[in-house]
C-alpha cells in the first residue's frame, strides 16, 4: 500500500508536505504512511487520491488493503501460540498430493529438512517474527509432515539453488547432518534432484519462497 500510494505522490508532482497541507494533515502523517509505518484508514486513501487527482485508484486501493489487513489477521491468528499449528494443518494436504515440484532458492524445502536444519530455521523465524517460542513442537510437527517421502504414493521433482546448500541457518554439525540426508533422499526412486549452479549466466533471477 505504500509503495502505491507514494507512486500516486510522485506521479502528481507532490513532496510529503504538500499532500499533507493539502489533506488537512500534520506533516509527518504521509511521511509515516509512505514509509509503511502507519497503515492508512479507507478515509486516508481516499483522502490521499483526491488530492493527487487520482481519485479513480482509491477502490482499488482500499480493497488491496482490505485484503492485507485480513491477511495479517489470518496470520495472527494462525501463529498465535507459535508454528506448531501451520505445520498440522498443511498435513493433510501432503498427504493428499501425489506429485511434488518443488523449486527453492533460498532454504531446504521442508520435506528435506532434518530435524536439526530445521530446529535453527525455526529458531531464527521465531526470533525475527517475535512469535511465541514452540520450536521444539513444530519442528516435531514438520518432521511428521515429511513422512510422505518414504510413506505412500508420492513422487518429487525437486531444484535448488546451489547457494541453498551454503546457506548457515544452523551450526556446523547440523548442516553436515543436512547434507548427508540429501545425498540420503537422491537415491530414492520417488525423488528427483536437480541443483542449479551459482556461476551459471541468468536470464531470470531467483525468486520465490521455498515450501
Amino acid at each position: 500500500m505504500a509503495a502505491r500510494l507514494q507512486g500516486l505522490m510522485k506521479d502528481a508532482g507532490l513532496s510529503g508536505h504538500e499532500l499533507a497541507a493539502r489533506c488537512g494533515w500534520h506533516k509527518s502523517k504521509s511521511s509515516r504512511i509512505a514509509r509503511g509505518k502507519t497503515p492508512p484508514s479507507d478515509a486516508d486513501i481516499r483522502a490521499w487520491c483526491a488530492a493527487c487527482g487520482a481519485d479513480d485508484h482509491a477502490a482499488d486501493i482500499i480493497a488491496a488493503s482490505r485484503n492485507a489487513e485480513s491477511m495479517y489477521v489470518e496470520w495472527r491468528q494462525i501463529h498465535r501460540d507459535g508454528m506448531r499449528r501451520i505445520h498440522e494443518q498443511t498435513t493433510p494436504l501432503y498427504q493428499r498430493t501425489r506429485s511434488f515440484r518443488v523449486y527453492a532458492s533460498n532454504v531446504m524445502p521442508g520435506m528435506l529438512e532434518t530435524a536439526g536444519y530445521t530446529t535453527g530455521l525455526l529458531k531464527a523465524i521465531t526470533a525475527f517474527q517475535g512469535t511465541p517460542d514452540d520450536v521444539a513442537d513444530a519442528v516435531a510437527a514438520r518432521q511428521r509432515r515429511s513422512r510422505v517421502l518414504r510413506e505412500g504414493d508420492h513422487r518429487f521433482a525437486v531444484l535448488l539453488e546451489e547457494t541453498v546448500l551454503y546457506y548457515l541457518v544452523s551450526d556446523d554439525a547440523a548442516m553436515a547432518e543436512q547434507l548427508e540426508h540429501l545425498l540420503s533422499v537422491m537415491g530414492q526412486p520417488n525423488v528427483s534432484l536437480g541443483i542449479i549452479p551459482a556461476r551459471v549466466r541468468r536470464t531470470v533471477w531467483p525468486l520465490g519462497p521455498c515450501c
